[in-house]
């Protein structure tokens, strides 16, 4: 297995309260991505959400390949957007991508 950080893009289309920021961190923080080295180095946040309220989510991800890594963390943000009460047309998501790869050989 490799070890993954994906990031996921999305929009707030209505915005999005302090209170259901912080719920989405706490169900997110398991894959924080501080926990790796890259997340350290890079001091990669959690949730960042811009001016505009369009928002990237990094995570850290465990996966066979890029493809499993990239729908695990989609699945991930998508379930959490979801159990604070956001839906896909509240929070819409563009497609994730690897920011940082770290296999152990």
């Amino acid at each position: 297995m490799t070890t993954y950080v994906i990031t996921v893009p999305g929009t707030f289309v209505h915005g999005v309260s302090d209170s259901s920021r912080a719920d989405v961190e706490r169900r997110l923080r398991p894959q924080d991505p501080q926990n790796t080295e890259l997340g350290e180095t890079e001091e990669l946040s959690l949730l960042t959400v811009d001016e505009n309220h369009t928002f990237s989510v990094r995570l850290e991800v465990e996966a066979a390949d890029r493809r499993a890594a990239e729908a695990e963390a989609v699945r991930l943000v998508s379930g959490a957007l979801r159990e604070s009460g956001l839906s896909e047309n509240d929070a819409p998501l563009g497609p994730a991508a690897v920011t940082g790869i770290d296999s152990e050989f």
